[in-house]
Order: structure tokens, then C-alpha cells, then sequence
């Protein structure tokens, strides 16, 4: 007797196995003849895992619902994630928030402008020749020239700055730091880390006088640190210590710089006598 031609071959490689009369097996987006996902599939087959459904295959590539993605840090033998991308918009490299800023993770992209550093020093010179008539070292409070009163200045700042108190005595930096007008605070005395980014200094700073921090926003003023007497606003991506260690710089151990909010195209502060007031 011959066999009955009943159903289709199962699709499955090395599998002929048959469907029922008339009804195939069917398996939405299983592979059949010519790979146009329509064939038949035998009963051993019939489920998706087994006849392995591309469509299965999809699904379990979607991401569970409240699963997120880790974004690791780029920076060598770091091994902190976020859960949101920072991206350095210099190298285009992802990095966690501790090494966000360009100083911090060694960016290749970093450069650091001389000859604005120049025109700064001079630009404090010539204001200061104009209030004290050519004489620099008169009638400016805590300056580098009067050794005895910076160093009077400086022990009353550490008496009561505040600050991470698990940094060595020898990498700390003291500043009495003006506030932002409208502050409850007028000034606070703090210090920091001499090989921070001037950035970490104003995100540390901000979170020590509890004060509105907005940097990583496109369309806000960022608080910004400024020094004294030009009140010029600091480069985020420079340490303190390259503002420090150089000649004839506005910043020293011991005196005073500036936090304000400034939009993005205010390189100067003005008024700045009136925040020593």
C-alpha cells in the first residue's frame, strides 16, 4: 500500500518529519523554504526555542523593564559605572563622574593656553598699578608682598576652613571664598586639593556652602570660580596648582577667590569690590 502524502516536511534541518493533513505546523517568523520565514514544522519542532525563531531571538535582546545599562569609565583602572553616559565633549571618551573633567582623566585633548595665562597676569597688574598708583604693595589686603599679613591670614583661615579632611596637610590649598549675592552666608573659609581641577573645585566648593549647582545644563548661568582683583573667571579644565605655582599668578595660599553665576559668554565678574565689602 503507498504511502499517504499527507502534511508538509518539517523546515528543520534533518528533520522530514510531517504536520498534520492539511494544517502545517507553522511558526510565525520561522525559516522556511528560500529562508521566506513560511515553511511547515513537524511536531518535535513545533515550538519557537526549538526550531530557534528569530523572533525568540529578538525578544530576549530587548532589555527587561527597570534594567539599565552601565556606562563604565574610560580612565585606566577605574572601575566605577553610571547608569547615565558622560561623555568628554573633547575626546569623546565616557568617564564617571569623579573623572569627568578634562584635568582629571588625562584628556588628549587638553591643552593648556599660555599666552592667555600672560595676558591675565598682566591684566592684574595693570589694575592693581592703577589703584595703588604703580605701588603694589600698598593698600592691597593679604598680598603676596606683605609676608607678615599673608601668613597672619593664612593660619586664621585654617583655624576654621572646612573641607575633605582625609587630604595630606601638604596638598591642601586655603581660601576665604566669596559667595554668590544673595547667599545666606556672605563668605566661608575652605580648602582643597592642590591638583584639583579648578571644575571639582567649584562642584566641592558648591556642595560645602549648599548652593545651586546647574554646570552640567546647557541653558543655565554655571557657577564659576573668579579670582581677585581682576575677577576673571577661571578655566574649568585647569588645576589650581598650574594657577599657583606660577609667577605673578592671582591666586595664593591663603587669600581670596570668588564664586558668582555667570552665563556662558561672561569671562569677567564685575563689581568685584563689592563682594569684599
Amino acid at each position: 500500500m503507498a504511502e499517504l502524502d499527507i502534511g508538509q516536511h518539517c523546515q528543520v534541518q534533518h528533520c522530514r518529519q510531517r504536520g498534520d493533513a492539511g494544517s502545517p505546523i507553522s511558526g510565525r517568523g520561522r525559516p522556511g523554504p528560500g529562508s521566506d520565514g513560511r515553511g511547515g514544522g513537524g511536531l518535535e519542532h513545533r515550538s519557537k526555542d526549538s526550531h530557534g525563531c528569530p523572533e525568540v531571538n529578538v525578544v530576549k535582546e530587548r532589555p527587561k523593564p527597570g534594567q539599565h545599562r552601565p556606562y563604565s569609565c574610560s580612565f585606566e583602572d577605574c572601575a566605577e559605572v553610571e547608569l547615565v553616559a558622560v561623555i568628554c565633549p573633547y575626546c569623546k571618551k565616557n568617564f564617571c563622574l569623579r573623572h569627568r573633567h578634562q584635568s582629571d582623566h588625562g584628556c588628549e585633548k587638553l591643552e593648556t593656553p599660555k599666552a592667555r595665562m600672560v595676558a591675565t597676569q598682566k591684566l592684574v597688574k595693570d589694575i592693581i598699578d592703577a589703584k595703588t598708583g604703580g605701588a603694589a604693595s600698598k593698600g592691597r589686603k593679604g598680598a603676596r608682598s606683605s609676608g607678615t599679613a599673608a601668613k597672619v591670614a593664612l593660619m586664621k583661615l585654617k583655624m576654621h576652613a572646612v573641607g575633605d579632611m582625609s587630604l595630606p596637610q601638604t596638598e591642601r590649598i586655603y581660601f576665604q571664598v566669596y559667595l554668590p549675592k544673595g547667599s545666606k552666608e556672605k563668605s566661608k573659609a575652605m580648602f582643597f586639593c592642590l591638583r584639583w581641577s579648578i571644575g571639582k573645585v567649584v562642584d566641592f566648593a558648591a556642595s560645602l556652602a549648599h548652593l545651586r549647582n546647574e554646570n552640567n545644563k546647557l541653558t543655565v548661568k554655571k557657577l564659576r570660580l573668579c579670582h581677585v582683583p581682576s575677577g576673571e573667571a577661571l578655566p574649568l579644565d585647569h588645576t589650581l596648582e598650574t594657577w599657583i605655582t606660577k609667577e605673578d599668578c592671582p591666586l595664593y595660599n591663603g587669600g581670596n577667590v570668588i564664586l558668582e553665576y555667570l552665563n556662558d559668554e561672561e569671562q569677567f565678574l564685575k563689581n568685584v569690590d563689592s563682594y569684599l565689602e
